[in-house]
């Protein structure tokens, strides 16, 4: 099993802090293991409620009295399927002092998110549970990682071909169950062949006019579709920083397929062989180097630009935190260079240091304020 240590303790820090703490994540991303992870920890009594489970929801068919008398942690699974929890949670969280303390676990639609931060405001942190990281599994398994993909079951399977067939199997009940049950009522296979499509736009910037005209659909439509794989936590949009120069700078979003894993099912990928001679390579390698710096940085959505001009300059990722900025170049290179997009960004952006994240296996300066980073040494370097 592998070890989540840094992630139990952020939750427990949490859970010291605020009465609610809301767990969320992409389905089978590992959310009942790691709240029972903290459980282990937990010094005083635990209460688990798995809101799949029919005999838990009779439990819960009169909330208030369920848990009004509970001490301890309550622990509620999949919470999303009982929306109307919210209001009772608000009322045992305002108790003083507080007996309970409460890990609510679920996918972060856009009606649980939108419900519980209007419900339980001041009352309720959120933590975004990732796949496995690199500092998790090992720069020894960074292919495995890449290939495969953060979902556990993925990572973990026997083989390559037992990996697929689990990604394959995800996307199809994610699509056909999942969704339907975050109250999301578009067609699966209207889904599936957006998803598919958005994997060959992967860590390019959105177009919805040119993708709209492809799938065949308003621009409307492909918005909703993106911003529903969005709230579900399987694609990111990263936001495009806008600095205050003379150049006309892009405004839209980059896409991405935030597990790798699931990218190279949509597009196909079976091997290394068939990743490295395919013409995504270099863009799947931005998107698996993106989650990994966004896990190992604890770097929030509000802190993630990216930024790029229409006269070509660009830089892959963009983080401000309060006066030092740093920005990010990916390449799939062993041998990294200055480009001229890196000093246009250096001078527009005022930055402090550029980092290029490469495919060697050294890390050493470039010049004054840019360094090259080995993916593989990016925990110990970074």
């Amino acid at each position: 099993m592998i070890s989540r240590d840094d992630h139990v303790v952020a939750i427990l820090r949490r859970l010291r802090n605020f009465p609610v703490v809301a767990l969320l994540g992409a389905r089978q991303i590992g959310k009942t293991t790691l709240a029972g992870l903290a459980a282990k920890q937990y010094k005083k009594p635990v209460h688990r409620f798995d809101l799949e489970d029919p005999i838990d929801l009779a439990r819960l068919d009169d909330p208030m009295l369920a848990l009004a008398s509970l001490r301890g942690l309550v622990i509620l699974d999949e919470v999303q399927r009982r929306p109307n929890l919210f209001p009772v949670l608000r009322v045992l969280a305002d108790r003083k002092p507080k007996p309970a303390r409460f890990l609510v676990l679920g996918s972060a639609s856009p009606d649980l998110l939108r419900q519980s931060s209007e419900t339980l405001a001041g009352r309720i942190t959120y933590y975004e549970l990732p796949g496995l990281s690199l500092g998790e599994v090992g720069v020894a398994r960074l292919q495995n990682l890449w290939l495969r993909g953060g979902f556990p079951s993925s990572f973990l399977a026997r083989s390559h071909a037992d990996s697929r067939l689990w990604r394959e199997s995800f996307v199809q009940t994610f699509l056909e169950r999942d969704l339907p049950q975050l109250g999301i009522r578009v067609p699966a296979a209207t889904l599936r062949r957006f998803w598919a499509m958005l994997a060959h736009w992967h860590a390019q910037t959105w177009n919805a006019s040119e993708f709209g005209r492809s799938f065949g659909v308003s621009d409307n439509s492909v918005r909703n579709y993106l911003d529903i794989l969005t709230s579900a936590l399987v694609t990111r949009q990263l936001k495009p920083w806008h600095a205050n120069i003379s150049k006309r700078q892009v405004k839209s979003p980059k896409v991405y397929i935030r597990d790798s894993g699931l990218l190279h099912t949509l597009l196909q990928i079976e091997s290394n062989a068939d990743l490295e001679r395919h013409p995504k390579v270099g863009a799947s390698w931005e998107g698996f180097v993106l989650e990994q710096l966004v896990t190992h940085l604890s770097v929030d959505d509000e802190q993630l630009y990216f930024w790029a001009t229409h006269g070509g300059a660009e830089l892959d990722v963009f983080i401000p935190r309060g006066r030092r900025r740093v920005g990010f170049e990916i390449k799939r290179t062993t041998t990294p260079r200055v480009t001229p997009s890196i000093k246009a960004a250096l001078d527009a952006l005022e930055l402090q240091e550029v980092v290029v994240i490469h495919a060697g296996d050294r890390t050493f300066p470039l010049r004054r304020n840019v360094r090259a980073v080995a993916a593989s040494r990016l925990i110990e370097d970074l």
